[in-house]
């Protein structure tokens, strides 16, 4: 008969600053990875977006999350294959948590602070976007207004140049 045991790891994800334009999805393929193994997820959170130290895939930076989970320890190899299998991630690391006490995996929990960034973020792209259509519509408005002027005195050229 086969023992179950359940330990605490430690998960750390390296998604490319691509992801910085989707961090719901880069929250969810992580959240989909764990939820296959079985694993309870304790915390997860946003960990920093920095310069890698050298590229990995042509990427120069990087968003890591920082994730605490309970899992069987049989699941962990299912677990670092989907990483490893995964075209969206750059890198995963999973190490045993023994050494880290509850209360710093509880205060590790950044989940709700992730979701208002990825509001924030969502605003602002929205924001971004209706100031660009505003823009263009205001150039192309003067384009269109600059070309009238310019038919214009090419008209009256063209009507001087008849008379005289």
């Amino acid at each position: 008969m086969s023992e179950t045991r359940i330990c605490t790891y430690e998960g750390l994800f390296l998604f490319p600053q691509a992801a910085t334009a989707d961090l719901k999805a880069a929250l969810d393929h992580v959240s989909d990875i764990l939820n296959r193994a079985g694993a309870e997820v304790i915390s997860m959170s946003k960990w920093d977006e920095r310069k890698l130290a050298y590229d990995i895939e042509g990427n120069k930076r990087g968003v890591f999350f920082l994730t605490y989970f309970k899992c069987d320890t049989k699941n962990i190899v299912s677990i670092e294959r989907d990483t490893r299998l995964s075209e969206r991630l750059l890198r995963a690391l999973v190490t045993r948590a023994e050494h880290v006490l509850p209360e710093e995996m509880a205060a590790n929990e950044g989940r709700q602070k992730l979701s208002d960034e990825i509001v924030l973020r969502g605003t602002e792209a929205a924001a971004a976007a209706a100031a660009a259509a505003t823009a263009a519509a205001a150039a192309a408005a003067t384009a269109a207004a600059t070309a009238a002027a310019n038919a214009s005195a090419v008209a009256s050229a063209a009507a001087a140049s008849t008379a005289g």
